[in-house]
């Protein structure tokens, strides 16, 4: 990807981000977002991806005068619920027990900024994720030897909870928290755009 001899800032602390963004040879620096707004009750989980990631990017972009910034915000809805990181053990069992064999859908908004001229994109990738059934003891053992607290939907499919997983339509690195082959198609296809 051509991207005009300008520093790439992700406007993200996400472990599995910056893995993600490193894997597909993307030279980066993080500087993560203090972004953190109540959400619209009203809006679609679609709506409410693409706002968190734009404003997590417009959150940093003060401070870069001529850089692509990348902001990115990922959630798992059931049903319509909305079901972001857990706040404390008893809502990840929860969480937990609502996803135990049904279907839930991962959505991932990102947004790519370019701060010279304030032009930018959004898109949302959406993934469908199906749990097998799963126990009372295989939910307690993840969410007390794992970490589902900095996970949407308190589980992270690259761990132990890939066991829970039946099947999944998509990108699995969407589900990761960022859909990099989507990423990047629109890239080629929109960066000069930005320009």
């Amino acid at each position: 990807m051509d991207w005009n001899n300008k520093p790439v800032i992700l406007a993200s602390a996400s472990p599995r981000r910056k893995q993600i963004l490193s894997l597909a040879g993307i030279d980066f620096t993080v500087h993560p977002s203090n972004y953190h707004e109540p959400d619209d009750e009203n809006a679609t989980p679609e709506v409410l991806v693409r706002n968190h990631a734009k404003l997590k990017a417009l959150d940093i972009s003060g401070n870069y005068t001529n850089a692509w910034i990348i902001g990115a915000d990922t959630i798992v809805v059931k049903d319509g619920k909305i079901l972001e990181k857990p706040i404390d053990r008893a809502d990840a069992i929860n969480m937990l027990k609502i996803l135990s064999n049904v279907t839930h859908q991962v959505f991932t908004g990102y947004c790519i900024l370019n701060s010279q001229n304030g032009k930018l994109i959004t898109d949302v990738e959406v993934t469908d994720v199906t749990f097998h059934p799963l126990t009372s003891d295989m939910i307690e053992l993840y969410v007390d030897h794992y970490s589902p607290y900095d996970k949407a939907g308190s589980y992270g499919i690259q761990d132990f909870s890939a066991v829970f997983v039946k099947s999944i339509q998509g990108c699995f690195y969407n589900v990761v928290g960022f859909p990099i082959a989507h990423f990047t198609q629109t890239c080629l296809h929109h960066l000069k755009s930005l320009q």
